[in-house]
């Protein structure tokens, strides 16, 4: 008996080694506790292995040693084991009080050799060998009270944990707590009741493999099988589960539904869902399809999946059908594919899917003649900024509106950018006088607010076997529109070779720009203003350049194009350098005439007029006063500038503000209170109609007689003859430019002219 009980403990303790390196090498945080707690519970069974093989009096008082110190060790692995298995954290006072129990007890353990405080052993005869029995003292009583102290402590943890934890989770608790306490009575009745043999270390051995199964390796099947069936009851996807002949076994409650049928009647499964889906395979595994029920808006569409179900060994349980109702799903995409494609205000296709369905329309139908039609909104930033957003996206709405009105079923259009759209039009349906009529008189109205939109209409026309080339298609057809991009008369141009020449020479001429500007062939002539007398006041600076090749090129042949794509800014700047240069050069000779320069109504889109004007005075070194500042009646009108403010901090700064062509629009003299300008400059149109008609004569009149009311000073272009001249003296005209005194002159030539 001896012998066998040996040979089991030394089975125990090998089992128990190879658990404690396993424990290192977890990688669950609970590792290192299951290993401290395994190598707490391997010294007390060595120690009762050496005391059942052993009949030497000091080899067994050695077993008992390691047997004792190694219940300290196990009941304080223990009881630091329960605290991170049942994740409790005591304070740190408690954590000290075993700490302080332990050390003491075994430092009576260390005074038993010398002072026999603890225990001794006693010889006595077992299997006709020689074993030594143990002889407790007070020292041993004390040792107990704190095993068991402590190891009740474990149970109450324990016990607390199991309890308080939901009973599909606490099986893990009640088998360690179970084995432990097992392990605790097989030891206590060991000690009382006298039997030679300690057989409570086999629990010991049993209760340190246990721990590190359930810490390690324990899956909790009840509480998985429990879990997944609640899942597959919750699960908004219809189950269906059926055995290897086929049969229904189970369906969650959407399954059952979806065939409508009562609970646990698992009998016509199968045909209802033949009926709703037809022929389905509910023998094999390993399918999937998707499915729809009803149409149009009601439609309903399913994914269905069929898998095989399998044992431990591979073998076929059964198979189970999932059936998802992916309707939301399919409808998100559908919705978040035509957002994509199709413009979110007027519901037209984007650009891009616009350009895919045109080349794929051109390549398809052949037998159809079609252009490409741009038609923009002009000056819709204006109409934003002056009548707000609201306004400008009703008025989108309108131009999208007309569009689908004008165009027959095989049109595609949409939106290409905030203003403007892109038609693929059917020549035969196309007739450009009806659509020309309705644009023109193209309104829109908000309650009280009525506004005339000027549109402007291009059109590409596709020529046989052309190659496809949308976008360049589209781009052809916009630049037809930048021809008469300010025209209130012509609405719709088509793109041809004239226009297409015309482009080709505006691209030349813009390429040249920068070279013409570096190298002083863009630069001012000047033409004299004169006063009453005919005595020289200043001059206005107009711009000329001066070819290579070319030679001298009129304005009207490259301005236009220049204010047309905003190259004008870099022009008007170069000029007003020119300008301030010649003052400069004029300030050191004497000379104290001004120089009249433009600012064109581009350039407040493209820099701040005023921050230019004031660094290129200053790094001139003149006075403000001597560059007057001429700014287009146009500006005055638009709202979209601030035009009070800047040019109140043009006179501020000290410039003289004139307003040029004054009369050549749609400006009132009521205006003229409200704009604080120095100079009123009449429009030369004015002085031609006073030689034939007298009522615009009448009108000089009054204009120049209001402006010196208002303390403005009046300047009239375009004198060109004396009786011209007399006649604007007579009315009272303080200033006067015109061919009758002198055309723009070259520099060097307008000064040699006048100041030689």
């Amino acid at each position: 008996m001896r012998i066998l009980l040996a040979a089991v403990l030394f089975v125990f303790i090998t089992a128990l080694v190879v658990c404690m390196i396993l424990s290192l090498r977890s990688k669950k945080s609970i590792g290192r506790y299951v290993a401290c707690l395994i190598s707490g519970v391997i010294p007390p069974i060595v120690g009762n292995l050496i005391l059942m093989l052993s009949t030497n009096h000091t080899i067994s008082m050695l077993g008992f040693y390691i047997y004792f110190l190694g219940m300290d060790a196990t009941v304080y692995s223990l009881l630091r084991f329960s605290y991170a298995y049942c994740e409790i954290k005591p304070p740190k006072w408690l954590k000290r009080i075993p700490d302080i129990l332990i050390i003491s007890d075994v430092f009576l353990y260390a005074l038993n050799p010398i002072l026999h405080v603890s225990f001794s052993a006693k010889k006595i005869m077992v299997d006709a060998h020689a074993y030594y029995k143990l002889v407790p003292y007070a020292g041993q009583t004390y040792h107990r009270v704190i095993a068991y102290g402590i190891f009740l402590a474990v149970v109450i943890v324990f016990l607390t944990k199991a309890i308080k934890t939901p009973k599909i989770y606490s099986e893990k608790y009640w088998v360690i707590l179970f084995s432990s306490v097992v392990a605790g009575a097989l030891e206590t009745y060991y000690i009382f009741s006298k039997i030679t043999l300690d057989i409570s270390m086999l629990a010991f051995g049993i209760f340190g493999i246990l721990v590190y199964y359930f810490a390690l390796h324990y899956r909790p099947m009840k509480l998985l099988d429990k879990m997944l069936s609640g899942i597959a009851s919750d699960m908004p996807d219809a189950l269906y589960f059926f055995d290897t002949s086929g049969k229904c076994i189970w369906m969650n409650e959407p399954g059952r539904l979806l065939i409508g049928t009562l609970p646990n009647d698992y009998d016509g499964v199968r045909d209802n869902l033949t009926f709703l889906f037809g022929n389905i395979d509910f023998e094999s595994g390993g399918w999937s399809k998707k499915q729809t029920l009803g149409t149009g808006d009601e439609a309903q569409y399913t994914n269905l999946l069929m898998r095989t179900l399998t044992d431990d060994d591979g073998k076929a349980t059964g198979t189970y059908l999932s059936i998802r109702d992916v309707t939301d799903e399919q409808n998100e995409m559908k919705r978040e594919m035509y957002n994509s494609t199709h413009d979110s205000l007027t519901g037209f296709y984007t650009k891009e899917y616009l350009y895919e369905a045109i080349e794929k329309r051109l390549r398809s139908d052949t037998d159809t003649d079609y252009m490409i039609g741009y038609m923009e909104i002009s000056n819709f930033k204006v109409i934003n900024d002056v009548f707000g957003k609201r306004f400008g996206e009703l008025t989108i709405k309108k131009a999208a509106e007309f569009i689908m009105e004008g165009v027959s079923s095989k049109c595609l259009y949409g939106r290409l950018s905030e203003d403007a759209f892109g038609i693929l039009i059917d020549k035969e349906d196309f007739n450009s006088k009806p659509v020309d009529e309705k644009i023109s008189g193209f309104t829109v109205s908000d309650k009280d607010l009525e506004h005339h939109v000027l549109i402007h209409y291009g059109i590409y026309d596709i020529t046989e076997g052309e190659e496809i080339d949308v976008p360049l298609f589209f781009d052809s057809a916009r630049l037809a529109t930048a021809k008469i991009a300010d025209s209130y008369q012509t609405l719709i141009v088509y793109y041809d070779d004239k226009i297409r020449n015309e482009i080709i020479h505006e691209q030349l001429i813009s390429n040249q720009l920068h070279e013409a500007i570096e190298t002083n062939q863009i630069r001012p002539f000047l033409q004299p203003i004169v006063d009453g007398k005919g005595i020289l006041v200043g001059a206005e600076a107009l711009v000329r350049w001066v070819h290579p090749d070319d030679g001298l090129k009129p304005p009207g042949t490259f301005i236009p194009i220049f204010e047309r794509n905003g190259l004008i800014a870099l022009v008007d700047k170069h000029m007003w350098k020119c300008a301030c240069d010649i003052l400069s050069n004029w300030k050191e000779r004497g000379i104290e005439q001004f120089i009249s320069i433009n600012i064109s109504p581009k350039d407040f889109y493209f820099m701040d007029v005023v921050s230019e004007l004031k660094k290129i005075v200053e790094e001139s070194g003149i006075d403000p006063v001597k560059l007057r500042v001429e700014i287009t009646e146009s500006v005055m009108m638009t709202d979209a500038i601030d035009i009070v403010k800047i040019i109140g901090d043009l006179r501020e700064y000290g410039f003289i503000v004139e307003m040029d062509d004054f009369g050549s629009g749609y400006s009132s003299l009521n205006m003229l209170k409200d704009i604080p300008v120095d100079v009123l400059k009449i429009d030369m149109q004015f002085l031609r109609d006073s030689e034939r008609n007298l009522k615009a004569g009448y009108i000089i009149k009054n204009i120049i007689r209001m402006s010196e009311d208002l303390g403005i000073d009046t300047l009239t272009e375009g004198v060109e003859t004396a009786a011209q001249f007399e006649r604007l003296f007579d009315m009272g005209c303080k200033l006067y430019q015109g061919y009758y005194f002198s055309k723009p002159l070259p520099v060097d030539e307008f000064e040699k002219q006048w100041f030689d």
